[in-house]
Protein backbone atom coordinates (compact mmCIF):
# COMPACT_ATOMS: atom_id res chain seq x y z
CA UNK A 1 0.00 0.00 0.00
CA UNK A 2 1.38 3.37 -1.05
CA UNK A 3 1.59 5.98 1.67
CA UNK A 4 2.75 9.58 1.32
CA UNK A 5 3.15 11.56 4.53
CA UNK A 6 3.75 15.30 4.20
CA UNK A 7 4.94 17.53 7.04
CA UNK A 8 6.58 20.87 7.74
CA UNK A 9 3.85 23.33 6.86
CA UNK A 10 2.88 26.27 9.01
CA UNK A 11 2.18 29.98 9.21
CA UNK A 12 4.91 32.38 8.11
CA UNK A 13 5.19 36.01 7.16
CA UNK A 14 5.90 37.25 3.67
CA UNK A 15 9.55 36.65 2.85
CA UNK A 16 9.86 33.78 5.29
CA UNK A 17 10.97 30.21 4.71
CA UNK A 18 9.67 26.71 5.30
CA UNK A 19 11.00 23.26 4.56
CA UNK A 20 8.49 20.57 3.68
CA UNK A 21 9.18 16.85 3.91
CA UNK A 22 7.39 13.88 2.38
CA UNK A 23 8.09 10.35 3.51
CA UNK A 24 7.05 7.66 1.04
CA UNK A 25 6.38 3.99 1.60
CA UNK A 26 4.98 1.22 -0.53
CA UNK A 27 6.88 2.29 -3.67
CA UNK A 28 10.37 1.75 -5.05
CA UNK A 29 11.24 5.34 -4.24
CA UNK A 30 14.63 5.53 -5.92
CA UNK A 31 13.33 4.86 -9.45
CA UNK A 32 10.43 7.30 -9.43
CA UNK A 33 10.05 10.93 -10.40
CA UNK A 34 8.72 12.74 -7.33
CA UNK A 35 6.80 15.97 -7.30
CA UNK A 36 5.39 18.59 -4.99
CA UNK A 37 1.93 19.85 -5.80
CA UNK A 38 -0.21 22.52 -4.19
CA UNK A 39 -3.87 23.42 -4.10
CA UNK A 40 -5.07 26.85 -3.09
CA UNK A 41 -8.70 27.50 -2.13
CA UNK A 42 -11.00 27.43 -5.15
CA UNK A 43 -8.12 26.52 -7.46
CA UNK A 44 -7.00 23.34 -9.16
CA UNK A 45 -4.08 21.39 -7.82
CA UNK A 46 -0.86 22.27 -9.63
CA UNK A 47 2.61 20.78 -9.86
CA UNK A 48 5.20 23.22 -8.51
CA UNK A 49 8.39 21.14 -8.58
CA UNK A 50 9.61 17.71 -9.66
CA UNK A 51 12.81 15.73 -9.35
CA UNK A 52 14.02 12.67 -11.23
CA UNK A 53 15.86 9.72 -9.67
CA UNK A 54 19.06 11.36 -10.91
CA UNK A 55 18.13 14.68 -9.25
CA UNK A 56 17.20 16.59 -12.39
CA UNK A 57 14.71 19.24 -11.32
CA UNK A 58 11.92 21.22 -12.88
CA UNK A 59 9.90 24.12 -11.43
CA UNK A 60 6.77 26.04 -12.17
CA UNK A 61 7.55 29.59 -13.26
CA UNK A 62 5.76 30.96 -10.20
CA UNK A 63 8.27 29.37 -7.80
CA UNK A 64 11.44 29.28 -9.87
CA UNK A 65 14.35 30.80 -7.98
CA UNK A 66 12.54 30.61 -4.64
CA UNK A 67 11.79 26.91 -4.12
CA UNK A 68 14.25 24.01 -4.18
CA UNK A 69 13.25 20.36 -4.42
CA UNK A 70 15.60 17.62 -3.26
CA UNK A 71 15.45 13.96 -2.37
CA UNK A 72 17.11 11.41 -0.12
CA UNK A 73 16.65 7.99 -1.67
CA UNK A 74 18.00 6.18 1.38
CA UNK A 75 15.34 7.82 3.55
CA UNK A 76 12.66 7.61 0.84
CA UNK A 77 11.98 11.27 1.45
CA UNK A 78 11.51 14.25 -0.82
CA UNK A 79 11.92 17.83 0.40
CA UNK A 80 10.78 21.25 -0.68
CA UNK A 81 12.75 24.23 0.60
CA UNK A 82 10.61 27.33 0.20
CA UNK A 83 12.26 30.73 0.52
CA UNK A 84 10.94 34.19 -0.22
CA UNK A 85 7.40 33.07 0.48
CA UNK A 86 4.54 35.19 -0.80
CA UNK A 87 0.84 35.27 0.17
CA UNK A 88 0.02 33.62 -3.18
CA UNK A 89 2.00 30.57 -2.05
CA UNK A 90 -0.71 29.87 0.52
CA UNK A 91 -2.07 26.40 -0.21
CA UNK A 92 -2.15 22.79 0.90
CA UNK A 93 1.02 21.13 -0.34
CA UNK A 94 1.15 17.49 -1.38
CA UNK A 95 3.79 15.18 -2.72
CA UNK A 96 3.23 12.37 -5.18
CA UNK A 97 4.86 10.21 -7.79
CA UNK A 98 4.83 11.98 -11.15
CA UNK A 99 3.80 9.79 -14.07
CA UNK A 100 6.93 10.75 -16.00
CA UNK A 101 9.35 13.64 -16.12
CA UNK A 102 7.77 16.55 -17.94
CA UNK A 103 4.27 15.44 -17.06
CA UNK A 104 2.15 16.97 -14.34
CA UNK A 105 0.03 13.88 -13.77
CA UNK A 106 0.24 12.25 -10.35
CA UNK A 107 0.18 8.49 -10.09
CA UNK A 108 -0.74 7.54 -6.55
CA UNK A 109 -3.57 8.34 -4.13
CA UNK A 110 -3.13 11.66 -2.37
CA UNK A 111 -1.99 11.98 1.20
CA UNK A 112 -3.30 14.48 3.73
CA UNK A 113 -1.03 17.27 2.61
CA UNK A 114 0.44 20.02 4.76
CA UNK A 115 -0.98 23.52 5.04
CA UNK A 116 1.23 26.49 4.21
CA UNK A 117 -0.12 29.93 5.06
CA UNK A 118 1.79 33.09 4.23
CA UNK A 119 0.60 36.28 5.87
CA UNK A 120 1.08 39.68 4.30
Amino acid sequence: QVRLLESGGGLVQTGGSLRLSCAASGIIFSVNVMGWYRQAPSKQRELVASITPGARTNYADSVKGRFTISRDNAKKTVYLQMDGLKPEDTAVYYCNVVQRYGSSDAREPWGQGTQVTVSS
